[in-house]
């Protein structure tokens, strides 16, 4: 009878020696018995999308908030985006893929209500009370929040997913790790990868949805060398196709030439440092996973278009000044009465009211775009149902 290789035996002919292997991992800190043949980064990357976190950043912003269109991306489906990419390069590298999937799933987990605006309301409500960063609240659901499974809190995951969390890094994300992350030292390659395919989702989805939505336009774009470059060859490859049929091959070719560009560089980059293990790759001071200066230079520059056009348009900045007084009036009616939250979590803040800001900013981290709107509705419009 035959039987399923084992996730050891099929690491262990795929991965490069710098790829972080199942049967190296630190371990969950509650011990479990782990599956024959699914390995720990496996049951990591399952155990996240079935958690209640990940379900609900189907309706929390990436730039558009939901009720804006439904063509618009989302956390969830930027964190499929961002996952698939780096399984990608993964690949490409002979690295573990289902670290890499499990990191990219997670790495959005912390992100509370109306994007980044959200982020930085809520850091300014807790400036008295250890501030607010979406990494750290990514790990604080994976090993605390999330309650599914008996004897513990969180989800128990390996440390490489949970070290991957707590040092994803972009231009967005400067997250502070403890001793027990080893601040010191780099994170694994699976994890860097990461954090370059966030980098290359997002700037890449946002073209998309800013198109889409005509708060930029083609003219906009064609001073920015990397989108150019690309739809000047997409117009001569289907000259007759759409306009929109033109920009999802532009925006198809530029993934495609970032991801391209990462893998070589990389592989460029690993060939002469001489990297030949782990450690190798937590040992450096600077990340391995990078671009071409080539290719840095111009994605500073479309990074740069989208900072000034995009983040920056009135519409977007409406919004970020809608959610500050949503989150900040919602902030205060549960602090000054709490009993207006849900009773589970009243009572935990009746238990120990020293986290009383601590347990609300969970709850409103955790709030969905859409409702966090009812909400406010509910407890600030006398018309509307309680």
């Amino acid at each position: 009878m035959l039987k399923p290789k084992s996730y050891i035996e099929t690491e262990a002919e795929r991965l490069s020696p710098f790829a972080v292997k199942s049967a190296e991992t630190r371990g969950r800190r509650h011990a479990e018995t782990e599956h024959p043949f699914r390995s720990p980064f496996q049951r990591d990357r399952d155990r996240i999308i079935h958690c209640g976190a990940f379900r609900r950043l189907e309706y929390k912003t990436q730039v558009f908030v939901y009720h804006e269109g439904d063509h618009y991306r989302t956390r969830l489906t930027h964190s499929i985006e961002v996952a698939q990419i780096s399984r990608t390069i993964a690949r490409a590298l002979g690295l573990n893929e289902d670290l890499a999937e499990a990191i990219a799933l997670a790495h959005d987990l912390g992100h509370p209500p109306f994007g980044h605006s959200g982020e930085a309301i809520l850091n300014k409500l807790m400036k008295e009370h250890g501030g607010f960063e979406h990494n750290n609240q990514s790990l604080r659901i994976v090993e605390q929040l999330e309650q599914r499974y008996p004897g513990f809190n969180g989800l128990n995951l390996t440390w490489e997913v949970r070290e991957g969390i707590a040092k994803h890094s972009t231009e967005h994300d400067n997250p502070t790790t403890g001793k027990e992350y080893e601040d010191d030292l780099s994170s694994c390659l699976e994890a860097q990868i990461v954090d370059m395919a966030d980098e290359i989702a997002y700037n890449n989805h946002d073209i998309d949805d800013g198109l889409y939505s005509a708060m930029i336009t083609s003219a906009d774009l064609s001073k920015v060398e990397l989108w150019q470059r690309n739809f000047e060859q997409t117009v001569r490859e289907c000259p007759n196709e759409s306009f929109r049929v033109q920009t999802y091959q532009t925006i198809i070719k530029i993934i495609n030439s970032q991801v391209t560009d990462l893998v070589e560089t990389v592989m460029e980059y690993i060939e002469a440092e001489g990297i030949a293990s782990v450690n190798d790759v937590r040992q450096r001071d600077k990340v391995v996973a990078r671009f071409s200066e080539k290719m840095k230079t111009e994605n500073i520059e479309l990074k740069k278009f989208l900072n000034n056009k995009l983040y920056k348009h009135h519409r977007v900045i409406r919004m970020a000044h809608k959610a500050e007084r949503i989150l900040s009036e919602l902030f205060g009616a549960y602090e000054s009465q709490p009993r207006l939250l849900p009773p589970s979590t009243a009572s935990v803040i009746e238990s120990d009211l020293e986290n009383k800001q601590r347990v609300i900013c969970d709850y409103i981290a955790g709030m969905t775009d859409r409702f966090a709107l009812e909400e406010y509705k509910k407890l600030f419009d006398p018309f509307e149902k309680v």
